[in-house]
């Protein structure tokens, strides 16, 4: 019988499992609530420290970032201290970099907002690289999409909330505030105004960070199992059992820009969605609340996915049919205005949900011993969410916003579409 990186894992008796897969929960709900607050942190310092468009977009890349740059160094650090301490270390870096918004705020700093950002990016670099693989090979990797979903309404559920609580605090009663700093009679007056705006930030990010700490310390005190990957996989269907490099697994590599591409949408359709809102004419006090739109429809998908994975669909079923939608969803906000074409912005979270459940499975799947350093190297890729939206930007300063979403969105979801079809099959046989 063919050997996989799951078949060889001495998987957690049931007790353990339900405690390891509610440990997950919660740092899924951490990992979601720390991400999907950025869109509205773009429109807050937009305001706080007047910027324009591109500049806002910044808050992604800059978080983004820390992804590429710190996921190869994540998987050294996983394989010295192990699962479970590698994930209380990074939600204590994640406290830091919250702590880096109190200066900050304080100089009302633009590069020191994007530094608080960058460590918290960092954080997540190494709890992401820790989490995805713990989560794909605890069970059987036919059903990692199914798990990985779960976790997922975890994190879409504090996406929806983190919008709603940090925008009720930093951006309360924002579009009147808008047109007091435009009214204000000096520069005295406006930069008072802008410093009373940019402390308000101060506040929920010391108790995030609080919490962080507090959690990183159960964690650590806790009794999550270790789990360990085959150290070769060999399987029949793979036509070199003895690999001696990450780069011999072209379907890996493939499934890296893939999930470049598709964190770029993702987060086009979460953070950009109140951006687009505001080139559409909208109330900033309405558009703070249309990333948790996003979410809910991602919460939906993600539940479809629970339901049907791998009952009746496949992972790269799921895949196929989640790209073509957002293909569809994309040309729809295209040719419609108004809150219609928000609503198919907001309509992409369901094309998105089921895509990162698929495709981290599908890229990861009988590695074996290269499992936490192809974790790494996807995790890498999440450095999309930042790109995308820069490439966005700089196209709307040339083109019509609309235009330019389109030319972002539709070649990212036709080589997820390539992807489902055939990429994940590349080195396979």
């Amino acid at each position: 019988m063919a050997n996989t990186a799951s078949s060889s894992l001495a998987v957690p008796k049931q007790a353990s499992y339900v405690q390891s897969m509610s440990i997950l929960g919660i740092l899924y709900f951490l990992m979601g609530f720390i991400t999907w607050v950025n869109g509205t942190m773009i429109q807050f310092l937009k305001i706080a420290c007047e910027l324009n468009i591109s500049q806002a977009l910044l808050v992604t890349l800059a978080f983004f970032m820390a992804y590429f740059f710190l996921a190869l160094p994540s998987s050294l650090v996983i394989n010295k201290t192990g699962y479970k301490s590698g994930m209380a270390l990074s939600l204590v870096v994640m406290a830091a970099g919250c702590l880096v918004f109190i200066p900050a705020a304080n100089a009302r700093s633009f590069p020191l907002f994007l530094t608080g950002l960058f460590v918290q990016g960092a954080g997540l670099s190494l709890l992401q690289t820790a989490s995805n693989p713990y989560a794909s090979i605890i069970g059987p990797i036919e059903s990692a999409a199914k798990r990985i979903s779960i976790m997922g309404i975890c994190n879409k559920i504090a996406g929806v909330i983190s919008p709603l609580v940090i925008g009720a605090v930093v951006l309360k009663n924002a579009a009147g505030l808008e047109d007091q700093i435009a009214k204000a009679s000096d520069a005295t007056e406006r930069t008072v105004l802008l410093n009373s705006l940019a402390s308000r930030v101060i506040m929920p990010y010391v108790v995030l960070a609080i919490v962080l700490v507090i959690i990183a310390f159960l964690i650590n005190r806790s009794s999550l199992p270790e789990i360990e990957a085959a150290e070769e996989p060999v399987d029949e269907k793979i036509s070199v059992t003895q690999r001696t490099s990450i780069f011999q697994f072209p379907y890996l590599l493939l499934g890296v820009l893939c999930i470049f591409v598709y964190v770029g949408v993702e987060v086009m359709a979460g953070d950009v969605i109140g951006l687009y809102g505001k080139s559409l004419g909208m109330s900033l006090d309405k558009t703070r609340y249309f990333t948790s739109f996003t979410l809910v429809a991602m919460l939906a998908g993600y539940v479809i996915g629970i339901i049907t994975i791998p009952k009746y669909l496949s992972q790269d079923k799921s895949l196929r049919i989640c790209a073509t939608l957002g293909i569809l969803f994309t040309t729809g906000a295209f040719l419609t205005t108004g809150y219609t074409a928000v609503t198919f912005i907001a309509l992409l979270g369901l094309a998105n949900s089921l895509m990162w459940p698929a495709i981290f499975p599908l890229a990861i799947s009988k590695l074996g011993r290269f499992t936490k350093i192809g974790s790494a190297l996807l995790v890498m890729g999440i450095v999309g969410g930042g790109v995308i939206p820069q490439i966005y930007g700089a196209l709307s300063n040339v083109i019509d916003f609309t235009h330019a979403f389109l030319y972002c969105m539709v070649p990212c979801y036709i080589y997820i579409l390539y992807y489902a079809f055939a990429g994940h099959k590349v080195g396979q046989r």
